[in-house]
């Protein structure tokens, strides 16, 4: 997925203006509101290089997962105490359970249809200890996303430039997006390319997911920073 853009991750990012500190209070909040066990431990879902799960290690004990070996390897660098998996959110298996389960920016469209959204919500109620909480921050749905768009995005560092342009489709219920990535350093201008692949839901088919495996579910329309936010408990 991030094959060619794992390295520059933050900095893109970080142009972009992701509050990474204001998302992770707004979460905690969420978190404190919700829970009912008196554990402390929190599993990232679809974690990337780990900036959340950085924050949120100061308060909770911590465990990342993702499927991108790539974004891991930076997440790693990172963060050497936090313990990484390289697994699918859809079917992982971990030999330990979780308070809190998290998965934000979107991962969870990466899942791609419903099918594998309702496999995802069971696999990690699986993982929810009694009274632990999940959080999913969701992708568009079919009526918010806009095929045919071009946005551009620019990094303007001393000894790095990037410009990514991005170009959104659809296919069915499968929203695509094409980055082209041009990227200066000291050794050159070089020219990379990812496409990105992610499904389109309705709230009905994430209240649908949760609610199959076993979870009490509400939606905050609002959530971290305006993309929504699904809660859900287990009993």
């Amino acid at each position: 997925m991030f094959s060619q853009s794992a390295n520059y991750y933050d900095e893109l990012y970080n142009a972009l203006g992701k509050d990474y500190p204001k998302e992770v209070k707004k979460t905690e909040a969420f978190i404190k509101k919700h829970i009912k066990s008196k554990g402390k431990s929190l599993l990232d879902v679809g974690c990337g290089t780990g900036h959340h799960a950085g924050l949120l290690s100061k308060r909770y004990q911590v465990d990342g997962l993702d499927l991108d070996e790539n974004i891991l390897s930076v997440a790693r660098k990172k963060y050497p105490n936090i313990r990484f998996y390289q697994e699918n959110m859809i079917d992982f298996k971990l030999n330990k359970s979780y308070d809190i389960i998290i998965s934000l920016f979107s991962s969870i469209g990466y899942v791609q249809n419903k099918n594998n959204l309702n496999k995802t919500i069971k696999n990690l109620a699986n993982h929810l200890n009694s009274g632990g909480v999940i959080l999913i921050e969701p992708w568009f749905s079919p009526d918010e996303w806009n095929p045919g768009k071009v946005f551009t995005l620019h990094v303007n560092q001393p000894e790095l430039k990037i410009t990514r342009m991005s170009y959104s489709s659809q296919k069915g219920t499968l929203s695509i997006l094409d980055f082209h990535y041009l990227i200066g350093t000291k050794k050159g201008i070089e020219h990379r390319v990812e496409t990105h692949k992610l499904g389109l839901f309705h709230k009905k088919d994430y209240l649908n997911a949760f609610q199959k495996a076993g979870l009490n579910v509400i939606h905050d329309s609002k959530g971290l920073d305006g993309r929504g936010l699904y809660i859900g408990t287990k009993p």
